[in-house]
């Protein structure tokens, strides 16, 4: 009997043995197949290590390629959806890229670590060769993370002729230098494998001028270069009144009893807690003749905001220690006790003088540190008679992260832009690990007309400028003070009307794309030009990635 198993074993080894060969030999003559195979002009692989629908400049990247008829492979995890066009276009394949095995999130972290990379080196190598069905004219990965996605487009590149494009957010080492400390060695290690594998590429795109001149003078990049800083899409924009008043009926019954009770009385459908409904009839100064039921019901159909609404700020934080939400809170603390002092009453009609508004700070995110922080919160604001700060309604099911998840379908959509483009401040904690990106959320805070109290950091001044699209603070002191300063009056607010105006100047000039093309990257922030993506990637990408299209076409 166990001479039998012995030898059904053994038959069931050969039989492996044999499948495997014959698998192997398959794949080495696939392979060779692709080797063979000359890239296919106007096509185009991206690769994102990480949720493709939570990777708004890739995805720009693969609308743009699609709508100049490239053949567009989007390849990263399933997740959140993708933005509309990109299931929409007919040129563009999404290629999701299978998780690991779930025991893996189970065994320790040196363990899985290997394992990890392991699955998304085989699964990243066999989407690239054999998913895409011929070597495309591109392959652009997205940096960070580095490893092992830059070692594999290198090799994939290499091997098949097609060329690499890497578009620069930051650099991987410092993001994990955060985690570890600088002198880490596994730091040190993931530098040099960001250096030997990045350094050299057909192209490199840079979200800052910064990290355009940081990498050139240290690592001596070879490639073409070029700065494509981050711009909102098109269809963002300032809400008005009426989207406004849609929103907020929709969000109505989300509002916890607690913060309706602070906000303004709201009688749906007719005034929210931010809108009112005006009636034409009232508002006319000469006598009219007797309205039909038709009629009354048109009379009421001009919503406006209401004066006495709250300032309603938004911030989106990681909640993480390199974004620290500490500073805002203490700056909340700062503008509470300023509006207590000089809201005091009139000593001669006992009525309160209106100087400084109420504030609705609206906090989007998730992280490690935000229970901590709410909780720190509630107990605070329960003495609070001016600032309100949410955040657990803005993760209903209905209504997903603001900044994150920002492209859904169907009314998640109007909702994310709508609430961007309801507020009157943005607030930006960001701190990059690396100094020299640029945080996203105020690209789109811009997008929707939208001024910015940012944290200082090395480059922020190439996006927020200073006095003129936004404010730039160091501290919580500072970050009170620009509070006063831009809401004294509100809503009538001047300093808060002059940011806005010239928002909207920038977002109005026309840009000439030839003549931009001739004009050097550091000139944009001197006129504070502002365009659209489409028209910025078409400035700077498009020209790199038609050359040798129509040399053959």
């Amino acid at each position: 009997m166990q001479e039998l198993q012995r030898r059904d074993a053994r038959d069931f080894l050969k039989f492996a043995a044999l499948s495997f060969s014959a698998l192997l030999v398959i794949s080495v003559v696939n392979v060779f197949k692709k080797v063979r195979q000359r890239p296919v002009l106007r096509s185009v692989a991206i690769l994102v290590l990480g949720d493709v629908g939570r990777s708004p400049r890739m995805m720009y990247h693969a609308e743009s390629f699609a709508k100049l008829e490239f053949d567009t492979y989007l390849i990263g995890y399933r997740g959140s959806k993708p933005i509309p066009s990109l299931t929409s276009l007919p040129h563009i394949k999404l290629c999701y890229l299978s998780e690991p095995p779930s025991f893996v999130a189970q065994i320790p972290f040196v363990l899985a670590a290997p394992i990890k990379i392991t699955y998304q080196i085989v699964t990243i190598l066999y989407t690239l060769i054999f998913t895409v069905p011929r070597p495309p004219e591109f392959i652009m990965v997205q940096n960070p993370p580095s490893i092992p996605t830059l070692a594999l487009v290198w090799l994939v590149g290499g091997i098949t002729g097609s060329k690499i494009i890497i578009d620069w957010h930051n650099l991987g080492y410092s993001i994990l230098a955060l985690k570890l400390g600088k002198l880490h060695p596994l730091v040190k290690i993931a530098k040099q494998f960001e250096i030997i594998f990045g350094s050299s590429a057909y192209a490199h795109l840079f979200v800052t001028n910064a990290m355009r001149d940081y990498l050139v003078q240290k690592w001596g990049l070879i490639g073409h270069k070029a700065v494509l800083h981050d711009r909102p899409p098109s269809h963002f924009h300032k809400c008005s009144p009426p989207e406004v008043h849609e929103l907020f009926l929709r969000l109505g019954r989300s509002i916890p009893p607690s913060l309706a009770e602070f906000l303004p009385n709201a009688s749906p459908p007719y005034s929210t807690h931010l809108t009112k409904v005006v009636d034409h009839h009232r508002i006319q100064s000469y006598p009219t003749l007797p309205a039909s039921p038709a009629s009354d019901l048109n009379s009421l159909s001009m919503p406006s905001l209401r004066e006495d609404r709250p300032a309603l700020l938004v911030s989106s934080t990681s909640w993480t220690p390199d974004e620290d939400f500490g500073i805002l809170l203490e700056a909340l603390k700062l503008y509470e006790s300023r509006a207590r002092e000089v809201n005091s009453p009139d000593l001669d009609d006992l009525k309160e003088r209106q100087i400084l508004p109420s504030i609705w700070m609206v906090i989007t995110g998730k992280g490690p540190l935000k229970e901590r922080y709410m909780t720190e919160v509630q107990l605070l604001q329960r003495n609070w008679k001016y600032v309100r700060c949410s955040s657990l309604w803005l993760e209903a099911e209905d209504y997903p992260l603001l900044l994150g998840k920002r492209f859904i379908h169907g009314h998640k959509l109007l909702l994310n832009q709508s609430f961007l483009g309801s507020a009157d401040l943005g607030i930006c904690m960001h701190s990059s690990s690396s100094a020299r990106d640029l945080p996203m959320k105020v690209v789109d805070m811009f997008g929707c007309g939208l001024p910015v109290c940012a944290l200082n950091f090395a480059c922020l001044p190439e996006l927020v400028k200073d006095g003129i699209n936004g404010l730039i603070f160091e501290n919580a002191i500072q970050l009170a003070g620009h509070l006063e300063t831009l809401l004294t009056s509100f809503p009538s607010s001047p300093k808060l009307d002059s940011l806005r105006k010239s928002l909207q100047r920038a977002s109005q000039v026309p840009l000439n794309v030839e003549l931009r093309t001739h004009i050097h990257e550091h000139q944009e922030g001197v006129d504070w030009e502002w365009s659209s993506w489409s028209d910025n990637w078409n400035r700077v990408v498009k020209p790199l990635v038609l050359q040798d299209a129509e040399r053959f076409s």
